[in-house]
């Protein structure tokens, strides 16, 4: 092995004559004594690193669905009928969620036309929509359908649909892990309805559909958007069974809807 200050003394000539006059000073430098030259010793097998246990619910909503890919939207509307109608069925036999395929009477798919103006997201079915298969309607739902008349629609007119498609026990919130399960079949249904509109009752439905964490009070009369579709969040109709003082602001939020979609706000002008 050559001298390292010999080297160093070589180098330093080198830049001399290619006209370098000063080298920046580089703290601490120095020049280690020559050492014998010593054979490398082998590397360390590397050992296998543990990979992270994922629980199994966690492995069937979250990287299965993520490796599936993104079925076309059918183009004319018997197609996107006899879809929807083979998505209710896929969603009938669901049981990525066991807790609540366990409990449920039977899953609430969403009801209402292709191509509405308009479509109501709710949070989950309660105990009247798990018995009879229907979203919205218990209590909630009959005042559900006095906003919609209110506006000079009819339910017939509107698509409702929940965020899940079980009823959680004791009507409990859904859980992020339950949203996670379902949404493949929220995202499905709305691509293959095509809502001009959206009205997210509550937090839950605004929350999970949009990814955002703000409390409804704040994002309600906003407008936001999902894929393109313009969203209203407003209050929950059970809200307003027990606050009855929220009912303005919820027709406040209407008359906003009403307005975007063109269509005539009952009781202006």
């Amino acid at each position: 092995m050559a001298d390292p200050r010999e080297q160093l003394r070589q180098h330093v000539e080198s830049l001399r004559l290619a006209g370098v006059t000063w080298l920046p000073r580089q703290a601490d430098l120095t020049v280690p004594e020559a050492e014998p030259e010593l054979e490398p010793e082998p590397a360390p097998a590397a050992k296998p690193v543990p990979l992270p246990v994922v629980p199994t619910a966690l492995q069937t909503s979250l990287f299965a669905q993520a490796a599936e890919p993104a079925t076309p939207v059918p183009e004319t509307t018997e197609e996107r009928l006899a879809a929807l109608e083979a998505l209710k069925a896929q969603v009938a036999a669901c049981t990525r969620c066991p807790n609540l395929a366990s409990t449920r009477t039977q899953t609430v798919f969403g009801v209402g036309p292709l191509d509405p103006d308009l479509c109501f997201l709710g949070e989950a079915p309660g105990a009247d929509e798990d018995r009879l298969g229907e979203p919205f309607v218990g209590a909630a739902g009959q005042l559900l359908n006095r906003i919609i008349n209110a506006c000079g629609m009819r339910r017939e007119d509107v698509f409702i649909v929940n965020i899940l498609r079980c009823r959680p026990p004791g009507n409990r919130q859904p859980t992020p892990l339950e949203a996670d399960n379902c949404r493949p079949y929220l995202e499905r249904t709305l691509d293959l309805v095509k809502p001009r509109a959206i009205c997210a009752l509550g937090a839950t439905a605004v929350q999970n559909l949009l990814g955002v964490t703000q409390g409804i009070t704040r994002l309600r009369g906003r407008w936001l958007e999902y894929r393109g579709i313009p969203v209203m969040p407003t209050f929950h109709p059970a809200y307003l069974l027990r606050t009855p003082a929220g009912k303005k602001d919820v027709w406040e939020d209407m008359k906003s809807i009403l307005t975007r979609l063109g269509r005539t706000v009952p009781g202006k002008g």
